[in-house]
């Protein structure tokens, strides 16, 4: 019961602040994001709330799986702390992007968050191999919302 009380907590805390950060982005929804020149291939508004949520549950299983299982405890250590920089790095980049509408510095940002979540990985896949097969749906988001961003920047310059 223990180990699903932490999968179960470290879920909560993913989808809340993937929920808080996306607060930042409503305004600009509407308002500067419209304004933006995009590329072919931006995908609709409504898809990006279904699929950071559902990628949200993911990574907070992930981190709960690894937390529960990891037996050596420097190892786990780190690999969390890793996990808590990606994470920190994935909110800020919403500020980032649509609070200063910076799509410049965003893009320098999730390029530090994919290389963070690469690492992540690398560690969440030697504790668990379940909690880093979790994390490759995030990854393969991340690299597109990277080429998204940087289209966006290079065609607003």
């Amino acid at each position: 019961m223990q180990k699903i009380l932490k999968i179960v907590s470290v879920v909560v805390v993913c989808v809340t602040v993937g929920y808080l950060s996306g607060m930042v982005t409503r305004d600009s929804i509407t308002t500067w994001y419209p304004t933006l020149i995009k590329p072919v291939f931006n995908p609709p508004n409504w898809i990006f709330a279904p699929v950071w949520t559902l990628l949200y549950i993911m990574m907070g299983i992930a981190a709960g799986l690894v937390w529960t299982k990891g037996s050596d405890e420097q190892t786990t250590k780190k690999a969390l702390g890793f996990f808590a920089i990606q994470f920190g790095l994935n909110a800020l980049w919403s500020y980032i992007f649509f609070g200063l509408h910076n799509p410049f510095l965003a893009l320098i940002e999730i390029i530090l968050l994919w290389l963070m979540i690469i690492e992540t990985y690398n560690l969440f896949k030697k504790i668990d191999k379940t909690a880093g097969l979790l994390l490759l749906p995030y990854l393969a988001w991340v690299s597109f919302a990277t080429i998204l961003n940087g289209s966006i920047w290079w065609l607003n310059k």
